[in-house]
This record gives C-alpha cells, sequence and structure tokens, in this order.
C-alpha cells in the first residue's frame, strides 16, 4: 500500500481526477490531503462531492486549510467573508447552485470533521500552512497558524544550505518529526512547478489555483504524479488568477 500526499486542489476537479488516473490510484492506496479543497476553479463544490465517495473506498485524510474554514463558515452562517469572496469564494458559491441544503449539511459535515493536522505512526507530520512552536503542532497556541503560517516554509529554505555547512544549526522546529507535508504556498512563487523538498519538509503545493498544476508525493519512495496546469483544463476559466 502507498500513501500519497496531495496538494491544494481549488476547485480543480478535473486536475483531481486526471492526477489520481495518472498516479494509478488504487483502492489500497491511501491518501493524504494537506487542505485548500475549494476556491479558484469552477467546481468546488463537486470536488467535495468526489473526496466524500473516495472516502468511502480509499483510506483518506483530509487536513484543513484556511480556505475551507472560510468555505465551512458560509455553509455554517449563509455569510461570506469578503476577504474569501475576493480569493475563490465567489466561484465557490456559484459551484453550490443546484445542490440542495442537505447537500450543503453533508459537505458542512465533512469539512467540520477535518483535523487541523496529521501525524503518522513514523512521526510524519501533515498540516496545510506550518506551526511557530518549538514543541511542535500539539502546543501551537495559535490554531490559526496551522492553516495561515509560512514561517516554517520560509525558515526550512533559508536554513538549508546553512544546515549543509554547519548540521547542528538544524532548526529545532523541524527537529520534531521525521518529515513534514505542508500546502498553503504555491511553489510557483519559487519558480518551481515541482514539489519543493527543503530538509525535511515538502511542499506540495504547486500551485494549482494559479497557472500551475496539482502534484502528489509517494512519501515512502518520493515519486512525484502530477495533473496538466490547470489553465489548460479549464481555458475559459481565470481561477485566481484574476486577483
Amino acid at each position: 500500500m502507498r500513501t500519497l500526499a496531495i496538494g491544494d486542489i481549488h476547485g480543480g476537479l478535473q486536475a483531481l481526477i486526471q492526477l489520481l488516473d495518472r498516479a494509478k490510484v488504487t483502492k489500497y492506496d491511501a491518501l493524504i490531503f494537506v487542505g485548500d479543497y475549494v476556491d479558484g476553479w469552477s467546481e468546488s463544490a463537486q470536488v467535495i462531492e468526489y473526496l466524500i465517495d473516495l472516502s468511502k473506498t480509499n483510506d483518506c485524510i483530509f487536513i484543513k486549510g484556511n480556505h475551507d474554514v472560510w468555505c465551512e463558515d458560509w455553509l455554517r452562517t449563509g455569510y461570506g467573508e469578503p476577504v474569501w469572496l475576493m480569493h475563490g469564494g465567489e466561484e465557490t458559491v456559484e459551484s453550490y447552485q443546484g445542490f440542495s441544503e442537505e447537500d450543503k449539511r453533508r459537505h458542512l459535515d465533512f469539512f467540520e470533521a477535518m483535523p487541523l493536522y496529521h501525524i503518522d505512526n513514523q512521526n510524519r507530520l501533515f498540516v496545510h500552512a506550518g506551526f511557530t512552536s518549538k514543541e511542535g503542532v500539539t502546543q501551537e497556541i495559535n490554531q490559526e497558524n496551522l492553516y495561515f503560517d509560512r514561517t516554517l516554509l520560509e525558515m526550512a529554505l533559508t536554513m538549508e544550505r546553512r544546515v549543509i555547512q554547519s548540521p547542528q544549526s538544524y532548526p529545532y522546529r523541524l527537529k520534531n518529526y521525521k518529515e513534514i507535508y505542508i500546502g498553503h504556498t504555491p511553489t510557483i512563487r519559487f519558480n518551481s512547478d515541482l514539489p519543493i523538498n527543503a530538509l525535511n519538509l515538502w511542499n506540495v503545493d504547486t500551485g494549482a489555483a494559479f497557472t500551475g498544476k496539482l502534484s502528489a508525493v509517494d512519501i515512502d519512495t518520493k515519486a512525484i504524479f502530477q495533473s496538466d496546469a490547470l489553465p489548460d483544463l479549464y481555458p475559459n476559466e481565470l481561477g485566481r488568477n484574476k486577483n
């Protein structure tokens, strides 16, 4: 059985289907999604419906991202935060046209059940964004850091070269875990359309919300699987490129 860590989907159902097909995913594979299932492309509600069905055949873990927090609040209250609507929320609201109140309730239940992080039996951490506590995610005082923090990635990228020269400078935060898998910050910001590895941290968000691809990493072999670039799959849409 493989375990795949899968990056931010952002409403790109066609990319998700293509990625799972290219990775030749079977019911024996475990799938860990690092969050941000909605907001951007036109099929956010359809992504959630697909993931609910997928969880019936595969061992799946769905980490909650910041966009999922916003969508969950909207499903619960009917009110969409302006910052959310400006960053893909409008497309998500539109995607729910034709979905019944019962459907929306099922989706709300799905969001509410999402953990903010997962630690597997080999001490590998999966979290949407990062954390700031030197003791790790279980001691994080501000839970919003788990789906908003970018300092963990920035630190790993900054310290990688220094650690090569001076191993004793390995960041204490990263020592808490064998490996860490995150999303949240598109790797295309660093001129890469592939997942980025720095020290023991992997960022698997390869910019599917924008001009990038949807990616998965086999956490044991480090094999990488990818969809086509999202603008090629949704040629008549802008996704979040308009923001």
